[in-house]
């Protein structure tokens, strides 16, 4: 992958002396699942705080009742058309981009398991170009398409699909309910048979 700027939410940052995070800063991460978030080469600034948002979405999948996650740990990792089409094609076999890639963590390697470590999730990649001709498409705000993939990201990394139609209503009311909690209208309301990525 190209070279990446680093902006793991989890470092403790701000000011020494009163504990409080420096302007400009992430906050302290906690909560079930945490979260790296990296920068690709892409220009993200149209989405202003884009940490932020990501920051939203995986808090809201770390706290939903239903998933019953205690300690995880994921990077989502904000990139181009250009290289998730790279990874589309080395991977799935298809050399075009999409919305958002997921590759879940493989198993755990000999050894004893760590007690205290979060459990390794995996990795999602995101669009940027494809997210922006989505969101525009769909007359939403991109930071709401984030967000959206983002959770729909997560919910692959965490075992869930839509290969079938079964699995697509279980994972698409998962989405609707988390994004709900985030003041994200239904993404699936007026999709008879919405397309699915990743």
């Amino acid at each position: 992958m190209s070279a990446r700027e680093h902006k793991s939410a989890g470092q403790t940052a701000g000011n020494p002396a009163d504990g409080q995070p420096e302007e400009g800063e992430p906050p302290e991460r906690d909560g079930p699942l945490v979260i790296d978030v990296v920068i690709d080469e892409a220009d993200w600034s149209a989405f202003g705080d884009v940490e932020a948002a990501v920051m939203a979405a995986a808090q809201a999948v770390g706290t939903h009742a239903e998933l019953g996650i205690e300690r995880a740990e994921a990077t989502v990792a904000l990139s181009s058309d250009a290289e998730v089409a790279a990874l589309n094609g080395t991977f799935r076999g298809k050399p075009t981009p999409t919305n958002v890639l997921s590759f879940p963590a493989g198993p755990q390697g000999p050894g004893p398991a760590l007690t205290n470590a979060p459990r390794m999730l995996g990795d999602i990649i995101v669009a940027r170009e494809t997210l922006l001709r989505e969101a525009a498409g769909q007359g939403i705000s991109p930071s709401h398409h984030l967000k959206h993939l983002v959770v729909h990201g997560l919910l692959h990394l965490l075992g869930y699909d839509h290969e079938t139609e079964d699995e697509a209503s279980v994972m698409e009311t998962l989405e609707t309910s988390i994004l709900a909690g985030l003041g994200i209208a239904d993404p699936y309301a007026e999709l008879e048979h919405p397309a699915r990525e990743a």
